[in-house]
């Protein structure tokens, strides 16, 4: 078990797959974070209200994406732009993690977020030695569950009317992967 989760994450800050580099984000990220962070159709299942100004976008990178390790920025290596971010939430206490991603609408149907999720979970079972890595999507943003199947993950369960965003209440689509799952498939 690795007992400075924060230390694993600044060693292994980036993580490079056959498409993407996961990685910091960086203030030249901002236009990209505003294409993506200003569209109503990447954010309507997100908490998140995005951002509508370069300068939030700036704030956003310099507020909340470099505030903790565990927030990556996804960038297609073919374009050297930041497409959409992934982030780690570590429950050092249950040796566990859940995960949050969003993607710029013009890339998806690549299977890019796919990648960028099995990157993660093969950094939290293989460098960080997590027993389980769990995450839920709202009912109706089926294509999120097929990313998590995808990268063989469960789905466990359904909580009918769980959260309320943005005024609706959701049913939550549960998802979890234990470490005898990972290494035995």
């Amino acid at each position: 078990m690795v007992s400075n989760y924060n230390e694993a994450l600044h060693i292994n800050d980036i993580i490079s797959t056959e498409r993407l580099i996961l990685r910091q984000f960086k203030g030249s990220d901002a236009p990209d974070i505003l294409e993506y962070g200003s569209d109503p159709k990447s954010l309507e299942y997100l908490v998140w209200d995005g951002v509508h100004t370069l300068d939030a976008a700036k704030a956003a990178i310099y507020d909340y994406y470099l505030s903790k390790p565990g927030i990556f920025a996804i960038e297609l290596k073919a374009e050297q732009k930041c497409i959409g971010t992934i982030d780690l939430r570590l429950e050092p206490e249950h040796d566990k993690a859940g995960f949050g991603y969003v993607l710029n609408r013009k890339y998806w149907g690549n299977g890019y977020m796919t990648e960028a999720l099995s990157a993660i979970l093969t950094l939290c079972f293989e460098k960080l030695e997590l027993n389980r890595i769990e995450a839920n999507h709202y009912v109706g943003n089926d294509s999120s569950g097929r990313v998590m199947e995808k990268a063989r993950m469960t789905r466990e369960c359904v909580a009918k009317q769980q959260v309320r965003v943005k005024g609706v209440f959701h049913d939550v689509v549960h998802y979890g992967i234990i470490r005898e799952e990972w290494y035995s498939r």
